[in-house]
């Protein structure tokens, strides 16, 4: 807690003086504005953060500081109470320019995906009831028949991420067998998550083939056995690999492992889960489920909450006789999904099924938004600023895509910059606010970015570079 300790000069006699000037918890209690507290908040509660209040002010004492005057204690409660029952988990104003920002939460999700979890939490649901037949259901039938027609995959199962859809993978179809990976896919993605890791927890066995920047077909076909359970595609999802480089196609994998044994699979785990083509939005071309499986790949695994735009989720898709497999083993009752990811899962595929996954997905409205409009929005903000005596520039710059999706791809943008001469201090202010902002700083300047700052969050974006910056600026003056 904030509380501000006056230093006062003796020590023994006047740290004891301060000490006999701090109230009781019975009086604390019986202050008028501390009964309306206990009323919003329980006496229990506050009787806690009472305790907790004078433990903070007594050790502020015991090193010099003074007791607070008795009419603060009461505010003095109410904001430590505040600050104690603040959510750790709180919604992000995200002005950074960064699209799927890991840290931020990834994908926000669509107004049809909100209202489903709504709709779906607030009552009972089928779940895992069959309602033309009155009994018993599986939660694994729901949103496996819209994956399979927007895909073309014969079969598909939703687990928790896609870590899990490759750790479940490997271990209901690769166990105490070898699985072919190049070098060059050996790849260590975000919190330490590294690939040959998950093989040998999964107790499949890794087997390197090729080098890091060059792995050709017959390095796969060389070790081929009686084995060998799968080849496997890591797709470098969050980085990139450029000059001397040398890598078979899927369709030349797949041909070989199909050709070799009729049993043999090709797993293609592809992390960012496009299924739009992102060449037609100034971007590299990301890979698509529907092509990979188109290829011929056996199991394809991606994520809900990178380039889908949904729900954090792991997809499994691919032919049925496997993913019927996944679904008996027992770790996939471990790593299943909530009716609320099934709910906000189903309402996001039905908007690309639809046709409207730019107009209703957030991170594809971003993404396909006009540099025009974006512009509008950033002189939008700088003439309101200026309404309130505040100075900004408009700056070209870029978003970026993120979230381990098409690594230094980036779109053209414009961005609001304010010149402050301590934008690190004011950026903090930002993120301490009761909504916070998160921005960027470049040379001495704020930068807000249009592009991943939602509509409804304007006004209140507004708001709080005004209250930050006015407060910097009076302190600048006073001084």
């Amino acid at each position: 807690m904030r509380t501000t300790l006056t230093p006062i000069k003796n020590e023994s006699d006047s740290v004891q003086a301060e000490y006999r000037k701090l109230p009781s918890i019975d009086q604390l209690l019986r202050s008028p504005t501390v009964t309306l507290l206990s009323s919003e908040y329980g006496i229990s509660t506050v009787t806690n953060s009472a305790r907790e209040l004078l433990t903070v002010v007594r050790k502020g004492i015991a090193v010099g500081g003074s007791a607070p005057a008795p009419d603060a204690w009461p505010q003095l409660l109410a904001q430590h109470l505040g600050e104690q029952l603040q959510a750790t988990l709180r919604s992000v104003i995200n002005a950074t320019g960064v699209i799927i920002h890991t840290n931020l939460g990834r994908a926000p999700l669509s107004q049809a995906a909100l209202q489903a979890i709504v709709e779906i939490g607030s009552s009972y649901n089928n779940l895992e009831y069959d309602l033309a037949a009155g009994e018993r259901g599986s939660r694994h039938d729901h949103s496996r028949q819209l994956i399979s027609r927007l895909t073309g995959a014969e079969d598909a199962i939703i687990v928790n991420n896609c870590a899990s859809a490759v750790y479940l993978t490997l271990t209901a179809l690769c166990h105490n067998r070898t699985v072919l990976i190049s070098r060059s896919q050996l790849v260590e993605i975000g919190g330490g998550f590294r690939i040959p890791d998950v093989l040998r927890q999964s107790g499949a066995q890794l087997v390197e083939v090729g080098t890091t920047n060059r792995t050709h077909l017959r390095d796969f076909q060389e070790p081929i056995n009686a084995q060998t359970a799968a080849i496997m595609r890591i797709h470098s999802s969050n980085f990139r690999q450029i000059g001397f480089v040398t890598m078979p196609e899927l369709s030349e994998l797949t041909r070989l492992a199909h050709n070799s044994d009729p049993k043999l699979l090709v797993i293609d785990d592809l992390g960012s889960g496009a299924l739009l083509d992102t060449g037609h939005y100034g971007l590299q071309p990301e890979p698509t489920v529907q092509a990979s499986l188109a290829s011929g790949a056996d199991i394809v695994t991606f994520s809900g909450d990178k380039l889908l735009g949904g729900p954090q989720a792991g997809i499994i898709a691919g032919r049925s006789e496997q993913i019927a497999i996944l679904r008996r083993h027992p770790m996939a009752r471990a790593l299943r999904v909530d009716k609320l990811t099934l709910a906000a899962l189903d309402a996001t595929l039905r908007s690309y099924l639809n046709g409207r996954a730019t107009e209703e997905i957030p991170i594809w409205q971003m993404i396909a938004a006009p540099i025009e409009g974006i512009r509008q929005r950033a002189e939008a903000w700088q003439a309101k600023l200026a309404a309130q005596g505040i100075v900004s520039l408009i700056w070209q710059g870029e978003s970026a895509i993120g979230g381990g999706s098409l690594p230094g791809e980036t779109l053209p943008s414009w961005l609001l910059a304010i010149s402050v001469a301590n934008p690190d201090e004011i950026a903090a202010q930002l993120r301490d606010a009761q909504i916070p902002v998160v921005c960027r700083i470049q040379k001495d300047h704020l930068l807000f970015d249009p592009r991943t700052v939602l509509v409804n969050q304007e006004e209140t974006l507004l708001k709080q570079i005004c209250t930050c910056v006015k407060s910097w600026q009076a302190y600048r003056d006073a001084a």
